[in-house]
């Protein structure tokens, strides 16, 4: 199966007092580029995710994000002695200015006395570092396991699309073929005419001359490897396509010998049609060739 080097993810998490997310995001790239944004205090964590990765993918530049945090609901409350004396002392303290002018004060509750900041805290619990690191593995082996199963999706869409491709480029060449016989006939008609303009201009003609030269256009101009090579290239696409494991750069030198037929194509073909689709086949080839730059 055939695999994108696009591609993302995200998982959510919580276990061992923290809560965390996952990200990976994948683009084409011409090896395999970890960019891994980690915190640095959870031991083997980074070493853990680029053997994962390694296992998993074999071209891209691919980045991994972890956004960590303490999980509030694991932490315990505790009462600050300090900031409450220090609060008390200045509610006493206004209370009695306004006895002085004369204003009188709601009473304070006790849960609007909690709710002041710094009175009330969170003591989060010591990060027991196995447990968490094997909750944040589990949940990377997910977001990975859906970062590929994307890169997968996108990759079976993009190997139906060069299947179409390989299609086109095959009838074309098959059309260009097919326009050798008429451009044989009007290349003869135009040689016989030249050639005829020169013999009444000439007292004489060296024959064996003549004849090397006509040999030498005829080879000039024939394109029957170059059509031979384009037919071998779509079959050797399609094996491609159809094997297993990263085909990306194989892909992608064999888009270069396609777009070189299809160029000296069309520099031989000195006849319209046979341009024509000469210039087709290089616009579907140029094409191919943006697919192919993301195929693993």
């Amino acid at each position: 199966m055939r695999q994108s080097m696009t591609g993302f993810a995200a998982v959510q998490g919580t276990g061992a007092g923290f809560a965390w997310t996952w990200e990976l995001r994948g683009v084409n790239g011409k090896g395999l580029d970890l960019r891994l944004r980690l915190p640095d205090w959870v031991e083997g964590l980074e070493a853990a995710l680029r053997a994962r990765l390694s296992d998993a993918l074999a071209r891209g530049n691919v980045q991994v994000s972890l956004r960590l945090s303490r999980d509030e609901t694991e932490a315990a409350a505790r009462l600050d002695p300090v900031q409450l004396d220090g609060l008390l002392r200045a509610m006493a303290g206004i209370e009695a200015a306004a006895m002085e002018a004369g204003v009188s004060l709601a009473p304070s509750t006790s849960a609007q006395i909690l709710s002041q900041k710094g009175v009330l805290t969170q003591d989060a619990p010591e990060a027991d570092q196995k447990a968490l690191l094997a909750e944040l593995l589990t949940d990377f082996d997910a977001a990975l396991a859906a970062f590929c199963e994307m890169r997968a999706s996108e990759g079976a869409a993009m190997a139906s699309v060069l299947d179409g491709q390989l299609t086109r480029i095959a009838e074309l060449t098959a059309t260009a073929a097919g326009q050798l016989e008429a451009r044989a006939t009007a290349q003869s008609d135009r040689l016989r005419a030249q050639l005829a303009r020169v013999m009444a201009n000439t007292d004489g003609v060296d024959e064996a001359r003549l004849a090397q030269e006509l040999a030498l256009i005829a080879v000039k101009s024939d394109v029957t490897e170059e059509l031979d090579r384009l037919r071998a290239h779509v079959d050797a696409a399609r094996d491609l396509l159809a094997s297993d494991g990263p085909v990306g750069r194989k892909l992608d030198f064999l888009m270069q010998e396609f777009n070189r037929e299809a160029n000296t194509l069309c520099s031989k073909s000195q006849d319209a049609a046979l341009t024509a689709t000469g210039l087709e086949l290089k616009t579907v080839i140029d094409q191919m060739r943006e697919q192919v730059q993301n195929v693993e």
